[in-house]
């Protein structure tokens, strides 16, 4: 047993300055949407390339709205990953279409677009690809494939605020791009999210969708053409993102060189040695949200994972892992999934777990994670 506090394996930081932001606006009298939601959708706009960005009380609403912009409802098809929250999926029932699974890449552990292409159909309507960790997909063969058979994407970049794909920032370009500010990112609003969208007319739907579609005018002109929802984010949320955005850049660039000590510390033959995955060592493109390895199979009958993830909390390290695979959850298996379908995903689902990694992370913090993987595996090799 660790004599050390424990390390969590996520944990938020809010700094004074903030802290008394969420003050001022509690005093002022206007709480819900209001001033603080409209600097920060203007802010998010202008770190976007000047796209019009809304912002909405969560990450999974946003992808529900993008798919009700892009025309997405029953009849329509739209692939997305196994390997996510299981939010992905859920929000492509909610507007009455079929989640198609493809299979993901054993490296990067992200969709492969070939098994995406792969799936495509005549009711395809759509693409969910989900950034896995704060790593983005290759994005020109993502809009080449998109382009070749008309289809609309809904990136699920949750996880990949701050994160780039050669020098570009993901959201700066692209389809309908949606993030999450939900308290485990890299950035918070405690919860929230935002859609980035295309024009200033997807942009007018998307505020419809989230306030149950009501159109105003004048003092008391009221109006209702779409069915919309109670979406819409707070200035206290608001307030909370303006603080945490302040500081975007610092946090990405902390967190890259906390994978690359990690990296480091696990050394070149970490994974021939304990026969653990390490993720792929990229530190341009992703904003490393999160740090994960996939276990090595047990030689004993017991879980490898469950076991892992005890062993670990026993030594004072906490382990999150990110995700069952969602074919397999009962709501899918009752649409007629089953084990064998996607056995990269099913395989990776099974043993991956995600490492400590928040902003107030030292290098030493990393040291001790790594020294205790090491001991963990090593005892049950």
């Amino acid at each position: 047993m660790s004599q050390l506090p424990f390390l969590p394996f996520s944990k938020p930081t809010i700094d004074e300055a903030t802290i008394t932001a969420v003050g001022d606006v509690l005093r002022s009298g206007w709480i819900t949407s209001g001033p603080k939601v409209q600097t920060f959708e203007a802010q998010l706009s202008e770190y976007f390339g000047g796209r019009p960005v809304r912002t909405f009380n969560s990450g999974t609403c946003t992808m529900e709205i993008a798919l009700r912009i892009a025309g997405v409802g029953h009849g329509d098809e739209v692939i997305t990953t196994p390997i996510s929250w299981v939010a992905t999926a859920n929000v492509i029932l909610e507007v009455g279409a079929t989640a198609v699974f493809a299979d993901i890449d054993p490296v990067t552990r992200n969709i492969d677009l070939a098994q995406v292409e792969a799936a495509i159909t005549p009711r395809t309507k759509a693409i969910i690809p989900v950034y896995l960790a704060g790593l983005p997909l290759d994005m020109p063969k993502l809009y080449a494939l998109a382009d070749k058979y008309g289809l609309r994407i809904v990136e699920d970049a949750a996880q990949a605020l701050g994160a780039s794909w050669n020098g570009q920032r993901i959201g700066a370009t692209g389809d309908l791009v949606s993030f999450s500010f939900q308290a485990n990112k890299n950035i918070t609003c405690s919860e929230g999210g935002c859609l980035v969208l295309n024009n200033a007319d997807e942009a007018r739907l998307a505020e419809k969708y989230r306030l149950q579609g009501v159109t105003r005018s004048g003092f008391d002109g009221l109006d209702v053409d779409v069915l919309g929802g109670k979406f819409n984010m707070t200035d206290i949320a608001a307030a909370i993102g303006l603080g945490q955005f302040a500081h975007i850049e610092e946090v990405t660039a902390h967190r890259r060189e906390l994978a690359r000590h990690y990296f480091k510390c696990f050394g070149s033959d970490f994974e021939q040695i304990y026969g653990a995955q390490l993720p792929p060592a990229d530190f341009e493109n992703s904003n490393w949200h999160l740090f994960q390895l996939v276990l090595p199979e047990r030689q004993d009958d017991l879980p490898a994972r469950a076991t892992f993830m005890e062993q670990m909390q026993a030594h004072g390290v906490g382990v999150g892992y990110h995700y069952p695979p969602i074919h397999l959850l009962s709501l899918y298996r009752a649409r007629g999934f089953k084990e064998g379908m996607f056995p990269l995903a099913e395989k990776v689902g099974r043993l991956i777990v995600s490492l400590p990694m928040f902003t107030p992370m030292t290098k030493a913090d990393v040291e001790r994670v790594v020294a205790t993987v090491k001991a963990v595996l090593k005892a049950h090799g």
